[in-house]
């Protein structure tokens, strides 16, 4: 979809992006990044808005800074921050974004009622968008962002605003976009959870630098980790399991047990049949994405040190 290489942006003295090179493959992408990570930044140079101190960014093999104008033609972008006017009708600024990227007028009109109904905005089309709640005009914004038909979505924070019922629309919808009709989206966001639900890839920034580039199958796989938890009888079993020889690490309300071989499954199933105690749960533990962000911080350290011990068993 887009590859960067050596990517750099300075504001002043400050690094907006810093040496980042990273292959984005077709699909639907999430980025995440907290707050100022980079996010934006990156978007504007895919963009051609902005050029880049140092480096080269890529699109389907074409340098953005050699044809901004062209690649911006082929891209629909969904900006972070309330930018409708609010004199306008959502029918008439989807038709007119139409017309910029090239469309006939009644081309650019047609093309707007039916993306302002995929995004359930039909009945509302004409009226003056500064009636519309804060979810209607994020809906308004997606609808534009694919009026030009675009070969590439950049949705910047596109739930921002939202309360959890309008998230899950959200979501919903930009799922449906690129499982139904196939266009490569990446999704700019600092909540997590989103991103899981409906990215197949993952591309995680800090500070303006990489941290990661993957699938999210990759990303959240099940750990060689058993996380039990029991009824009753979390100490009594920790004791018990150390007894046979199992290494346990305590997280939370649970036990952390490494899985050396299909042994350690019967031990486990030994020692909570030989206490009595109700088992509760027992899966292997999978990974969540907030975890590559979380290896600094004292508070995650219970379950950083469980991986730790995982891989050393």
């Amino acid at each position: 979809m887009f590859r960067t290489s050596h990517l750099t942006k300075h504001y002043g003295q400050v690094a907006a992006l810093e040496d980042l090179s990273v292959e984005v493959p077709s699909g639907r992408i999430g980025l995440v990044g907290a707050n100022g990570a980079g996010k934006t930044t990156l978007f504007r140079l895919l963009l051609g808005l902005s050029r880049p101190t140092a480096g080269v960014v890529e699109i389907d093999g074409r340098r953005v800074d050699a044809d901004p104008v062209g690649i911006r033609a082929r891209i629909g972008y969904m900006p972070e921050h309330d930018c409708l006017p609010s004199d306008q009708s959502a029918a008439d600024l989807v038709a007119g974004m139409g017309e910029l990227t090239g469309l006939p007028a009644r081309e650019a009109r047609q093309r707007a009622s039916d993306v302002l109904n995929l995004v359930g905005l039909d009945e509302a089309r004409f009226r003056p968008m500064g009636t519309f709640s804060t979810g209607m005009k994020q809906r308004v914004k997606l609808a534009q962002a694919l009026a030009g038909d675009p070969r590439l979505l950049l949705l910047d924070e596109p739930t921002n605003g939202l309360d959890p019922a309008g998230r899950n629309a959200m979501l919903e919808l930009i799922g449906r976009i690129g499982e139904e009709f196939g266009i490569p989206i990446v999704v700019a966001s600092h909540l997590l959870g989103e991103i899981e639900r409906i990215c197949d890839g993952l591309v995680a920034i800090e500070a303006g630098r990489l941290l990661r580039a993957d699938t999210m199958d990759n990303f959240t796989r099940a750990s060689q980790t058993l996380l039990i938890e029991v009824e009753d009888g979390t100490a009594a079993l920790h004791r018990e399991l150390a007894r046979r020889g199992v290494r346990v690490q305590p997280f939370q309300r649970a036990l952390l047990v490494p899985i050396a071989d299909d042994r350690t499954y019967d031990v486990v199933r030994d020692s909570v049949a030989a206490l009595g105690v109700p088992l509760s749960r027992l899966e292997q533990r999978r990974h969540q994405v907030e975890e590559i962000f979380r290896d600094d911080q004292q508070d995650y350290q219970v379950s950083y040190q469980a991986r730790e011990a995982a891989d050393a068993y």
